[in-house]
């Protein structure tokens, strides 16, 4: 089957300078797109306040993400006639357009998920036997699809731990980086360019507020937080549960 998927640029006004491509995966020809063909697949993804839960059991706090990790895994050659685009060279509408098509899994197909988790969890079984059980149980246990939430007792393992996980990842090309932790000892012992950009520079009064998983998390305190902006609405039982349900609530 050869299908072609429509693609524009996307803009975060969070991350200014920053464009994302995106593939429009739900598109549909003749009544069915993309999606509707492709199985999901098994859940591989680990509970959601499991994670979280998880992340207030220890006193030191290290965060990290895989840096786009769909576009690790690779796609079947045979599979690859479903996933073409077009490119104008240049920007230049008025010339015909070339013919791409993508070789890994992108963001916003169906399976994209259960086949990113598979090739993570397949990362830590054929490597079980170089690295700690620690290591292995975290990319187990406390990764949300991409994010990395792991608490540990002590500044020293913390950073035997990040250097674990790195080494252990980079065997299947996944790229850790992002990493920010409410120790100081550990941030300094990441390579600048594996840091978050809140924390490059260590020299701060106080570490900040960063997001976890769509809640607040106060770095310096190792707390969680709630940004809220409540509407205006009714004093009603529909208007409150309306601004109750505002609140990102896990």
């Amino acid at each position: 089957m050869v299908w072609y998927l429509p693609h524009q640029p996307v803009l975060n006004a969070n991350k200014p300078g920053k464009v994302r491509g995106v593939f429009d995966c739900t598109a549909k020809h003749q009544g069915t797109s993309l999606n509707d063909q492709l199985p999901q697949g098994p859940d591989l993804t680990n509970n959601l306040v499991g994670v979280l839960t998880c992340f207030r059991q220890e006193p030191v706090a290290l965060m990290a993400d895989i840096e786009s990790m769909f576009r690790q895994v690779r796609v079947s050659p045979n599979d690859c006639d479903a996933l073409q685009f077009l490119w104008w060279p240049n920007n230049d509408l008025n010339s015909k357009p070339k013919e791409y098509q993508m070789v890994v899994h992108l963001f916003g197909t169906t399976s994209s998920p259960s086949c990113a988790n598979f090739g993570l969890r397949r990362t830590t079984e054929d490597n079980c036997q170089e690295f700690s059980k620690e290591a292995i149980d975290s990319v187990q246990d406390n990764f949300y699809v991409d994010d990395c939430l792991k608490l540990v007792p002590s500044e020293t393992e913390a950073v035997g731990l990040v250097n674990e996980l790195r080494t252990l990842l980079s065997k299947r090309g996944f790229c850790l980086t992002k990493w920010i932790s409410n120790s100081r000892k550990v941030i300094n012992s990441i390579p600048l360019l594996g840091r978050a950009g809140s924390v490059k520079d260590l020299l701060l009064d106080q570490l900040p507020i960063e997001r976890a998983l769509g809640v607040r998390w106060d770095v310096e305190s190792n707390t969680f937080g709630f940004k809220i902006s409540v509407k205006d609405r009714p004093a009603t039982r529909r208007g409150i549960l309306s601004v109750v349900s505002s609140v990102y609530d896990p």
